[in-house]
């Protein structure tokens, strides 16, 4: 009897402990009152211009930045920290994504899903792709596509076969396509002609998206996807803005930075560090700074129907540079900067733009 009233106890004990951990695992997961109430009244000082950042090291300068000045509020949630303060006349949010696209797309949504904002600024550094560029510039795209949806065709079909898919709008050879034996290397000219690589094709596809004044469930598709023209206006007057172009007194740029508007950028989950990929996307799609993040912003900004551009810091060659360089390494934090700089510039022109 003693024993099966002790297994009583122990069973309500345990049925207590689990209801009590699903109730807390629960409100730790949802938007509680408190929080709720929180996001309420701040959103009544709105409406924001989302500023969207990368990374830590991206962020810090703007912080640090005599232009920005920040309040006294702070909202954490969802594993995201978002800051407010103002940048001249306008107010802003400040959250930063974490490395890649889909921390960029998570980031983005969060956004403009709880807090009231009028527009996103994207920034940050980049590789660059265009050799026309240098380090150090400052490159505003009109457009930006995510370049790794694929379909990677098999091995034993080739550019007039039909991709899996294609007949029900799935999959497109529409955009185009890389050929992996075209990078062969190491071969003689009477080879080249017979070439052959089991990788075969892959295939550039645009995104499926389903815009807040679309039907549900009812996809559209995009590729190109365009900045806002008013905010794109507004950064053609940056062009003639004076960048940094010295880490110290040892080490600078051998060239003046700029600030450059160009026809398209690129992201993809992957950092390119790789000359003969950097050479191809150039040629085939004109693209300027190549990242990881800008490409989900615009997606989500484009379904949300919200303005936004980016603005990106060439800190590095994509593998344009020699062997033995490590752009990156040395000419990251100058990019930062300068990318700061011209966020800040274009917030003042887009204050008094709205006044």
């Amino acid at each position: 009897m003693a024993a099966t009233h002790g297994k009583i106890i122990l069973f309500m004990f345990l049925a207590a402990f689990m209801l009590f951990n699903t109730q807390n695992a629960f409100v730790s997961c949802a938007l509680t009152s408190e929080l709720q109430n929180k996001i309420a009244k701040i959103n009544e000082e709105g409406p924001y211009l989302g500023l969207i950042i990368p990374n830590s090291f991206e962020l810090n300068p703007l912080l640090q930045n005599p232009g920005y000045t920040p309040s006294d509020s702070i909202i954490d949630f969802a594993g995201r920290r978002f800051r407010f303060g103002s940048i001249g006349e306008k107010p802003v949010i400040l959250v930063m994504t974490g490395l890649s696209v889909i921390n960029a797309a998570i980031t983005t949504q969060l956004l403009l899903s709880f807090f009231k904002v009028d527009g996103v600024v994207h920034y940050g550094i980049a590789g660059n792709a265009n050799p026309s560029l240098h380090i150090g510039d400052v490159a505003i795209p009109h457009y930006w596509a995510h370049l790794a949806l694929w379909s990677w065709q098999r091995y034993g079909q080739d550019a007039d076969d039909t991709l899996p898919l294609e007949i029900n709008g799935d999959y497109t050879r529409d955009v185009g396509f890389l050929k992996f034996s075209d990078f062969t290397s190491n071969i003689s000219a009477a080879d080249s002609v017979t070439v052959d690589n089991h990788l075969n094709n892959l295939w550039y596809q645009p995104e499926e998206i389903f815009p807040v004044d679309g039907i549900p469930e009812q996809r559209q598709h995009a590729l190109w996807v365009p900045v806002d023209s008013k905010y794109y206006r507004i950064a053609k007057k940056l062009e003639q803005m004076k960048l940094e172009a010295c880490i110290d007194s040892d080490t600078c740029l051998t060239t003046t930075p700029k600030v450059v508007l160009v026809e398209r950028g690129t992201s993809a989950g992957f950092y390119l560090d790789n000359a003969a990929y950097r050479t191809f996307i150039f040629n085939k799609f004109n693209v300027s700074p190549v990242d990881m993040e800008s490409a989900s912003v615009a997606l989500i900004c484009l379904q949300q129907r919200i303005p936004f551009i980016a603005i990106r810091a060439l800190s590095d060659l994509a593998g344009g540079g020699t062997a033995e360089s490590n752009e990156a390494d040395t000419f990251s934090p100058l990019a930062a900067t300068n990318s700061v700089a011209v966020v800040i510039e274009f917030v003042k022109l887009l204050s008094n733009h709205t006044k």
